[in-house]
Protein backbone atom coordinates (compact mmCIF):
# COMPACT_ATOMS: atom_id res chain seq x y z
CA UNK A 1 0.00 0.00 0.00
CA UNK A 2 1.30 3.26 -0.73
CA UNK A 3 2.02 5.40 2.43
CA UNK A 4 -0.49 8.69 2.10
CA UNK A 5 1.24 11.69 1.24
CA UNK A 6 1.80 14.35 4.39
CA UNK A 7 -0.07 17.80 4.30
CA UNK A 8 2.21 20.32 3.57
CA UNK A 9 1.96 23.60 6.53
CA UNK A 10 0.28 26.41 5.13
CA UNK A 11 1.88 29.10 3.16
CA UNK A 12 2.49 32.34 4.39
CA UNK A 13 -0.52 33.66 1.56
CA UNK A 14 -3.18 31.37 3.50
CA UNK A 15 -2.75 33.24 6.43
CA UNK A 16 -3.80 36.66 4.54
CA UNK A 17 -6.50 35.20 2.51
CA UNK A 18 -8.18 33.28 5.42
CA UNK A 19 -7.52 36.03 8.52
CA UNK A 20 -9.12 35.23 11.33
CA UNK A 21 -10.81 31.60 10.25
CA UNK A 22 -7.17 30.53 9.00
CA UNK A 23 -7.38 27.93 12.30
CA UNK A 24 -10.92 26.09 10.11
CA UNK A 25 -8.71 26.53 6.76
CA UNK A 26 -6.24 24.90 8.46
CA UNK A 27 -8.73 21.92 10.08
CA UNK A 28 -10.16 21.49 6.21
CA UNK A 29 -6.80 21.13 4.71
CA UNK A 30 -6.19 17.85 7.43
CA UNK A 31 -9.91 17.04 6.92
CA UNK A 32 -9.46 17.02 2.64
CA UNK A 33 -5.81 15.12 3.11
CA UNK A 34 -7.17 12.35 5.76
CA UNK A 35 -10.80 11.68 5.49
CA UNK A 36 -11.39 13.59 2.04
CA UNK A 37 -8.71 10.83 0.71
CA UNK A 38 -9.92 7.94 1.98
CA UNK A 39 -13.74 8.44 0.92
CA UNK A 40 -12.09 9.11 -2.46
CA UNK A 41 -13.31 12.77 -2.36
CA UNK A 42 -10.03 13.70 -3.74
CA UNK A 43 -7.00 12.16 -4.72
CA UNK A 44 -3.90 11.27 -2.70
CA UNK A 45 -1.66 13.19 -5.66
CA UNK A 46 -3.63 16.27 -4.26
CA UNK A 47 -2.21 16.56 -1.07
CA UNK A 48 1.24 18.00 -1.69
CA UNK A 49 -0.35 21.00 -3.38
CA UNK A 50 -3.98 21.06 -1.68
CA UNK A 51 -3.16 24.58 -0.21
CA UNK A 52 -2.06 26.51 -3.87
CA UNK A 53 -4.32 24.16 -6.31
CA UNK A 54 -7.31 23.67 -4.05
CA UNK A 55 -8.18 26.24 -0.77
CA UNK A 56 -6.12 29.19 -1.98
CA UNK A 57 -7.36 28.53 -5.75
CA UNK A 58 -10.82 28.53 -4.62
CA UNK A 59 -10.55 31.11 -2.12
CA UNK A 60 -9.71 33.97 -4.03
CA UNK A 61 -13.27 33.71 -6.24
CA UNK A 62 -14.48 35.76 -3.30
CA UNK A 63 -12.98 38.92 -5.54
CA UNK A 64 -15.54 38.93 -7.73
CA UNK A 65 -18.48 37.67 -5.60
CA UNK A 66 -20.54 40.72 -4.40
CA UNK A 67 -21.35 40.86 -1.01
CA UNK A 68 -24.26 39.93 1.23
CA UNK A 69 -25.69 37.48 -1.63
CA UNK A 70 -26.90 34.21 -2.01
CA UNK A 71 -24.51 31.60 -3.82
CA UNK A 72 -25.36 28.07 -4.75
CA UNK A 73 -22.03 25.64 -5.13
CA UNK A 74 -23.20 23.57 -7.90
CA UNK A 75 -21.38 19.46 -7.37
CA UNK A 76 -19.88 20.71 -4.42
CA UNK A 77 -17.56 17.59 -4.31
CA UNK A 78 -15.54 17.77 -1.15
CA UNK A 79 -16.59 21.49 -0.79
CA UNK A 80 -14.34 23.17 -3.38
CA UNK A 81 -15.17 25.88 -4.05
CA UNK A 82 -17.90 26.69 -1.49
CA UNK A 83 -15.86 25.70 1.87
CA UNK A 84 -13.05 27.82 1.03
CA UNK A 85 -15.79 30.97 -0.23
CA UNK A 86 -17.29 30.12 2.51
CA UNK A 87 -14.42 30.60 5.38
CA UNK A 88 -13.82 33.93 3.42
CA UNK A 89 -16.69 35.08 3.21
CA UNK A 90 -19.44 34.79 6.29
CA UNK A 91 -21.52 37.84 4.71
CA UNK A 92 -22.79 35.48 2.52
CA UNK A 93 -25.39 32.55 2.49
CA UNK A 94 -24.00 29.39 0.99
CA UNK A 95 -25.87 26.35 -0.59
CA UNK A 96 -23.10 23.41 -1.08
CA UNK A 97 -25.59 21.32 -3.69
CA UNK A 98 -24.15 17.74 -4.29
CA UNK A 99 -25.87 14.61 -5.41
CA UNK A 100 -23.58 11.65 -4.03
CA UNK A 101 -24.64 10.55 -0.08
CA UNK A 102 -20.69 10.23 0.70
CA UNK A 103 -20.09 13.59 -0.75
CA UNK A 104 -22.95 15.65 1.00
CA UNK A 105 -22.28 13.31 4.16
CA UNK A 106 -18.71 14.88 4.66
CA UNK A 107 -19.69 17.84 3.82
CA UNK A 108 -22.25 18.26 6.71
CA UNK A 109 -19.58 17.40 9.15
CA UNK A 110 -17.10 19.64 7.68
CA UNK A 111 -19.86 22.12 7.92
CA UNK A 112 -21.05 21.41 11.51
CA UNK A 113 -16.98 21.04 12.70
CA UNK A 114 -16.03 24.45 11.44
CA UNK A 115 -19.12 25.94 12.67
CA UNK A 116 -20.56 27.67 9.19
CA UNK A 117 -23.68 28.68 10.44
CA UNK A 118 -23.93 30.62 6.96
CA UNK A 119 -23.71 27.01 5.16
CA UNK A 120 -26.30 24.69 4.25
CA UNK A 121 -26.01 21.29 2.87
CA UNK A 122 -28.39 19.88 0.09
CA UNK A 123 -28.35 16.51 -1.54
CA UNK A 124 -29.12 16.49 -5.21
CA UNK A 125 -28.66 17.42 -8.68
CA UNK A 126 -29.17 21.10 -10.06
CA UNK A 127 -32.14 19.66 -12.42
CA UNK A 128 -33.59 18.32 -9.76
CA UNK A 129 -34.26 21.27 -7.21
CA UNK A 130 -34.93 23.57 -9.85
CA UNK A 131 -38.37 25.29 -8.29
CA UNK A 132 -38.22 23.61 -4.99
CA UNK A 133 -34.45 25.41 -3.90
CA UNK A 134 -34.67 28.98 -3.60
CA UNK A 135 -33.08 31.21 -6.66
CA UNK A 136 -29.31 32.39 -5.92
CA UNK A 137 -27.70 35.56 -6.65
CA UNK A 138 -24.65 33.50 -7.70
CA UNK A 139 -23.96 30.30 -9.33
CA UNK A 140 -20.40 28.74 -8.57
CA UNK A 141 -18.91 26.01 -9.55
CA UNK A 142 -15.10 24.08 -10.32
CA UNK A 143 -14.31 21.21 -12.25
CA UNK A 144 -18.12 19.78 -13.12
CA UNK A 145 -18.54 19.65 -16.76
CA UNK A 146 -17.74 22.04 -19.76
CA UNK A 147 -19.26 25.08 -19.51
CA UNK A 148 -22.42 24.80 -21.83
CA UNK A 149 -23.34 21.42 -20.36
CA UNK A 150 -22.41 23.52 -16.32
CA UNK A 151 -24.81 26.49 -17.69
CA UNK A 152 -27.87 24.11 -18.22
CA UNK A 153 -27.72 23.10 -14.61
CA UNK A 154 -26.55 26.16 -12.63
CA UNK A 155 -27.78 29.23 -14.77
CA UNK A 156 -31.60 28.23 -14.17
CA UNK A 157 -31.16 28.31 -10.69
CA UNK A 158 -30.52 31.88 -10.56
CA UNK A 159 -32.23 34.69 -9.68
CA UNK A 160 -32.52 37.21 -12.66
CA UNK A 161 -29.72 39.25 -13.65
CA UNK A 162 -27.46 36.81 -11.56
CA UNK A 163 -24.15 34.87 -12.22
CA UNK A 164 -22.52 31.95 -12.82
CA UNK A 165 -18.94 32.29 -11.63
CA UNK A 166 -16.75 29.11 -13.02
CA UNK A 167 -13.26 28.02 -12.16
CA UNK A 168 -11.46 27.25 -15.27
CA UNK A 169 -8.56 26.27 -16.42
CA UNK A 170 -6.12 27.33 -19.55
CA UNK A 171 -8.96 26.74 -22.30
CA UNK A 172 -11.22 28.61 -20.63
CA UNK A 173 -11.77 31.42 -23.48
CA UNK A 174 -12.04 28.75 -25.88
CA UNK A 175 -14.59 26.56 -23.99
CA UNK A 176 -16.73 30.23 -23.44
CA UNK A 177 -16.36 30.51 -27.06
CA UNK A 178 -17.41 27.24 -27.71
CA UNK A 179 -20.43 27.68 -25.67
CA UNK A 180 -22.02 30.96 -26.51
CA UNK A 181 -24.47 30.02 -28.63
CA UNK A 182 -25.69 27.34 -25.80
CA UNK A 183 -25.48 30.38 -23.46
CA UNK A 184 -27.57 32.78 -25.58
CA UNK A 185 -30.82 30.13 -25.21
CA UNK A 186 -30.19 29.98 -21.67
CA UNK A 187 -30.58 34.01 -20.96
CA UNK A 188 -27.30 35.06 -20.62
CA UNK A 189 -26.53 38.55 -21.38
CA UNK A 190 -22.74 39.01 -20.79
CA UNK A 191 -19.07 36.47 -20.09
CA UNK A 192 -15.96 37.33 -19.93
CA UNK A 193 -13.09 35.52 -18.42
CA UNK A 194 -11.50 37.13 -15.10
CA UNK A 195 -7.85 36.19 -13.70
CA UNK A 196 -8.44 36.87 -9.78
CA UNK A 197 -5.81 35.92 -6.91
CA UNK A 198 -3.04 38.59 -8.03
CA UNK A 199 -0.19 38.25 -5.44
CA UNK A 200 -1.35 35.05 -3.50
CA UNK A 201 -1.83 32.79 -6.11
CA UNK A 202 0.62 31.37 -9.00
CA UNK A 203 -0.69 31.10 -11.72
CA UNK A 204 -3.69 32.97 -11.29
CA UNK A 205 -7.37 31.59 -10.38
CA UNK A 206 -9.41 32.03 -14.16
CA UNK A 207 -13.06 32.43 -13.88
CA UNK A 208 -15.73 32.01 -16.50
CA UNK A 209 -18.24 35.09 -15.85
CA UNK A 210 -21.65 34.79 -17.31
CA UNK A 211 -24.59 37.47 -16.56
CA UNK A 212 -28.04 36.14 -17.08
CA UNK A 213 -31.45 38.59 -17.90
CA UNK A 214 -34.89 38.66 -16.87
CA UNK A 215 -35.69 34.92 -17.84
CA UNK A 216 -32.52 32.67 -16.41
CA UNK A 217 -32.44 29.74 -17.95
CA UNK A 218 -34.31 31.04 -20.94
CA UNK A 219 -38.14 29.89 -21.56
CA UNK A 220 -38.38 26.52 -21.56
CA UNK A 221 -36.51 27.01 -17.82
CA UNK A 222 -39.04 29.45 -16.94
CA UNK A 223 -42.08 26.94 -17.17
CA UNK A 224 -40.33 24.39 -15.65
CA UNK A 225 -39.56 26.41 -12.49
CA UNK A 226 -43.29 27.66 -12.64
CA UNK A 227 -44.55 23.77 -12.35
CA UNK A 228 -41.94 22.52 -10.18
CA UNK A 229 -43.19 25.84 -7.61
CA UNK A 230 -46.27 24.30 -8.60
CA UNK A 231 -45.84 20.98 -7.29
CA UNK A 232 -43.55 22.21 -4.06
CA UNK A 233 -47.00 24.06 -2.94
CA UNK A 234 -48.94 21.26 -3.25
CA UNK A 235 -46.90 19.02 -1.96
CA UNK A 236 -46.48 21.13 1.35
CA UNK A 237 -50.33 21.79 1.63
CA UNK A 238 -51.05 17.83 1.77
Amino acid sequence: MTEAAELPQAPAEAQAVFGELFPEAVRYAELLADAGVKRGLIGPREVPRLWERHLLNCAVLSEVVPKGVTVCDVGSGAGLPGIPLALVRPDLKITLLEPLLRRTNFLQEVVELLGLDHVTVVRGRAEEVLGTLQPVHVVTARAVAPLDRLAGWGVPLLKPYGEMLALKGDTAEEELNGARAALSKLGVLETEVLHVGEGLVDPLSTVVRVVVGESPGGVRFAAKRAKAARTERTRRRR
